[in-house]
């Protein structure tokens, strides 16, 4: 019972907004509460299991809010500015150089392996670039999540250190055999980008820009701007507000403090050093609000879903007929077929739940075939092409927002992409005999 109220679950949310018959928040809410009460759970045990989700999201949603405060922030003092306008000079305006940097950048960015951090710095410098030139920000937002689901797999990442505890394996140990499939995928994503900019470059003709005309193009978006969006460039301390970024990027790399507690302090000082009016501290703070709000009502939202999908025990009824699908006359095969697993197992499940659940019985079950922690620890990895599209990542509803990208609609679009990461990471795996099929 609680398996298959736990694939309906699931299945609606994805019917509803493939669809479109609901939005993703109400759907969040909503779908998981109805199952729940077909279940047969009171109404007191819902909102227990509600209240343990919505606390294991918090902390990503105050995060999650001054993030969007601190960037925010730094698009209004202009410090981005330079960088698009070079960007913009650079590329000559070329859907295909420009998506090829995206495709680079965004590998760049990833190396810290945290999803926020991605997308709030590459959406600050790509986004004002796509809509000067027009060009579809789907394409943006799928190139951010494939390169970044790639990168995800570093073991300061969210699912190797997971995989690392759960199994007893070391940092090393598990990337060397990762490693040749991840520069093979960040290769590919970067022909992705380059077939998808040829696209763009097809749509809108094909244009490259002279110096007079990226110089229009500039002066007509620098007209666009209201008094008082000019009045909030501080150019004079773009070096200082430079450094202040820089500061909380290492800080988040070097995972010394929280990731609120950094974005907390970076947003107190970027307004102390460029706004020392306490009305217009205020009003910037409410300018940015209607943005956070939206995220974060997505993440708590998320909350609920995972809440009763997890506390209720069908997210473990889930893990359970996923491990007995597997016959035992496939026992030879049992690598393969935990990559197979780990598509429907990381996207229908968060990490925590995949890997502290459903791993260990996996490991146990290949350690009878003859193979070792490390071959299904890997193998386990291959399902990462998929896991960032789940409405269970908090994160990429802040990318929805910040791209302005339908959720169904980008689903669809960038997991035809993530087919071919699967397939390099598995056949990498494979060809270095990290494990056989």
């Amino acid at each position: 019972m609680l398996t298959f109220l736990g694939y309906g679950i699931v299945i609606t949310f994805m019917v509803l907004i493939m669809t479109k018959k609901m939005s993703a928040m109400t759907s969040l809410i909503l779908v998981p509460v109805a199952f729940a009460l077909i279940g047969g759970f009171s109404l007191e045990q819902i909102g227990k299991f509600c209240k343990t989700g919505i606390g294991s999201v918090a902390p990503t949603a105050a995060m999650l809010l001054f993030a969007i405060l601190f960037f925010g922030l730094m698009i209004n003092v202009g410090l981005f500015d330079p960088l698009v306008n070079w960007a913009i000079k650079k590329t000559k305006g070329d859907p295909v150089r420009i998506l090829v940097a995206t495709a680079i950048l965004a590998a760049v960015v990833s190396l810290d392996g945290d999803g926020t951090t991605t997308t709030m710095i590459c959406c600050s410098a790509l986004v004002p670039i796509y809509k000067k030139l027009d060009l579809k920000l789907l394409y943006l937002a799928t190139i951010i999540i494939l390169q970044n689901s790639i990168m995800n797999l570093l073991p300061w990442g969210g699912p190797t250190a997971r995989i690392m505890s759960a199994l007893n394996l070391e940092g090393g140990e598990i990337l060397r055999p990762l490693v040749p499939g991840m520069i093979l995928a960040v290769i590919y994503v970067i022909f992705v980008a380059y077939y998808l900019g040829k696209k763009e470059r097809k749509r809108l003709g094909n244009r490259v820009f002279d110096e007079k005309a990226l110089a229009e193009i500039s002066a007509a978006s620098e007209a666009e701007l209201s008094d008082e969006e000019i009045a909030l460039k501080r150019p004079k301390l773009i070096w200082v507000n430079l450094i202040l970024t820089l500061l909380v990027v290492f800080l988040l790399v070097k995972g010394t403090l929280p990731a609120v507690v950094i974005f907390e302090m970076g947003t107190a000082l970027a307004l102390m050093i460029n706004y020392r009016s306490l009305k217009l501290q205020r009003e910037l703070i409410e300018h940015h609000a209607g943005s956070a709000i939206q995220v974060i009502i997505m993440v708590l939202a998320a909350g609920i879903f995972m809440g009763i999908l997890t506390e209720s025990g069908m997210a473990q009824a889930i893990a359970l007929s996923l491990t007995n699908l597997i016959p035992k006359s496939l026992g030879s095969h049992f690598p393969f077929i935990t990559a197979i697993i780990s598509i429907p197992g990381t996207f229908l499940l968060s990490n925590d739940a995949f890997y502290y659940g459903v791993l260990p019985i996996l490991a146990k079950t290949g350690a009878a075939y003859g193979f070792t922690n490390l071959q299904i620890g890997v193998a386990s990895c291959m399902g990462q092409a998929f896991h960032l599209l789940s409405p269970l990542v908090a994160f990429i509803y802040l990318l929805m927002q910040l791209t302005e990208v339908d959720m169904g609609e980008w689903q669809r679009h960038s997991a035809k992409w993530a087919i071919g990461i699967f397939l390099i990471f598995v056949g990498a795996a494979v060809a270095t005999g990290a494990f056989p099929l």
